[in-house]
């Protein structure tokens, strides 16, 4: 991790201990549920992703780019 992420954490986690407004440790909570939470269908892709990946199907970015870009 970089240190601008680590400092931006730590200056976060310093931010939330001093708040005692109700309604926006609410909406801290709900941020956090909203990235915790993947849907069946999100872990049963991520884990087509990682068999593939694992199996060596997989192509470079550039390949994308090349089969994808506008002629």
């Amino acid at each position: 991790m970089n240190t601008y992420a680590s400092l931006q954490k730590v200056d976060l986690i310093h931010w939330i201990t001093e708040l005692n407004d109700p309604s926006v440790l609410a909406q801290v909570a709900a941020i956090k549920e909203d990235t915790n939470s993947v849907s069946h269908e999100e872990l049963q892709s991520i884990e087509r992703g990682l068999n593939d990946f694992q199996q060596g199907n997989i192509i470079s970015h550039t390949q994308v780019r090349q089969r994808y870009e506008k002629v």
